[in-house]
């Protein structure tokens, strides 16, 4: 037996894909790869597969992690290749490999923010959002586990900004707590409504580009 992880990217139309049917394009891939998924015990067996930090439905990332396990002994070697057959548009499995770090070692991850301002960036607003996100409290509706809504400070889950204007956008890149809990990077956009209303974007793409752990090194 083997518990495998595979490393894949998800983009462009991809992207809209939810996490249920995510699980399930991958569940009908895997007889590609002729190996045989574990399943769990019962009287309602379900193969063990998960997607380790579920990405938020309409974001991009190129670091997506996924946990199966196998009933044989392999190391994942053209595991990647096989899946990549007959994948949709916007999914491509990068590497496969035996999952050795445990996930709750995945303390971080870094994203690309870009927000949009259709009648061009206001000016100093580059400098003024990296003041706000940089504040000791941030506070914002967060809906909560229990499905409620609930003010939250996200100051602490918030590790580092970078943010450049152009004409029509302001570009950056943001780290933020993965986990335990974790932070949309997409949630930045309640935290300047609530706080600079006037500089509120009028839409916002998130891609995420590395998982890390506490140390800020690269998980996989």
């Amino acid at each position: 037996m083997s518990k495998l992880r595979l490393l894949f990217v998800k983009e462009a139309q991809a992207s809209y894909i939810s996490h249920l049917d995510l699980l399930r394009t991958f569940q009908r891939a895997f007889p590609r790869t002729e190996l045989e998924i574990r399943h769990s015990q019962g009287f309602h067996p379900h193969p063990i597969i998960s997607i380790v930090l579920p990405l938020p439905v309409g974001q991009s990332s190129n670091c997506e992690l996924l946990d199966f396990e196998v009933t044989q002994t392999t190391d994942g070697s053209g595991i990647a290749e096989k899946l990549n057959t007959g994948m949709p548009n916007g999914l491509r499995v990068l590497d496969c490999y035996e999952a050795k770090r445990p996930v709750r070692e995945l303390a971080l991850l870094r994203a690309d923010l870009e927000l949009d301002y259709d009648n061009g960036v206001p000016e100093g607003a580059a400098e003024q959002l990296t003041e706000l996100l940089g504040r000791e409290e941030l506070i914002i509706q967060k809906r909560t586990k229990r499905k409620e809504m609930a003010d939250v400070d996200i100051a602490p889950m918030i590790h580092s900004v970078t943010l450049t204007a152009e004409d029509h956008m302001i570009k950056g890149t943001v780290v933020v707590q993965a986990q335990n809990p974790g932070l949309n990077p997409q949630l930045l956009e309640r935290a300047i409504a609530n706080y600079l209303p006037e500089l509120t974007p009028d839409f916002v793409r998130v891609r995420r580009r590395e998982l890390l752990d506490a140390d800020g090194k690269i998980f996989r």
